[in-house]
């Protein structure tokens, strides 16, 4: 086994092995079909490989960072693109997936708010919850300071509240009687 750090076969075998998983859910969660979430993370992998003298010791968040700039260049490339890839089915949310069928429409309602969010708002709200990335890990993907992402993703959730607020039906009032 190499030494930890040298970047040679056995230091790529760790990352892949220890991230591969991780950065298919990404494309999943953001592409219509697993083949092409599994091409996605074959493409950074090799991405890490070609430049792995700047990839930094807690790679996850570097190799979400250059999945979502290789999922840009294929959207700006395809320009059709973005209406083949809908939001994530809910089967690919089944760990997330509430046992109570009321808490699962609120999962739907979740979704379609969501949906109606700007992207940059959504790859912010969907690093930190989905993917599970402290501010500063999310700051390393989308390429800003901590504090630049800790401020998106409060006003990302302030818009998402907001847009689940616009689309939950208000209940009629109670009837008074008297």
């Amino acid at each position: 086994m190499g030494s930890p750090g040298k970047r040679d076969e056995d230091w790529f075998t760790r990352i892949y092995t220890a991230h591969y998983g991780h950065v298919v859910n990404y494309g999943r969660r953001r592409l219509a079909d697993v083949d092409a979430a599994t091409e996605l993370a074959q493409e950074v992998f090799v991405v890490a490989w070609r430049r792995r003298g700047q990839v930094p010791a807690h790679s996850l968040p570097w190799l979400y960072g250059v999945a979502r700039r290789l999922l840009a260049n294929r959207w700006r490339a395809d320009r059709a693109a973005p209406a083949a890839l809908p939001s994530p089915d809910l089967e690919l949310l089944a760990d997330h997936r509430p046992a109570d069928p009321a808490a699962a429409v609120g999962l739907a309602d979740v979704r379609a708010a969501l949906a109606r969010l700007s992207e940059l708002d959504q790859e912010i709200l969907r690093l930190i919850g989905w993917e599970e990335l402290t501010v500063s890990e999310a700051a390393g993907v989308l390429g800003c300071t901590p504090a630049t992402a800790a401020v998106r993703l409060h006003r990302a959730r302030r818009r998402l509240t907001r847009a689940m607020a616009a689309s939950t039906p208000v209940p009629p009032p109670a009837p008074v009687r008297r």
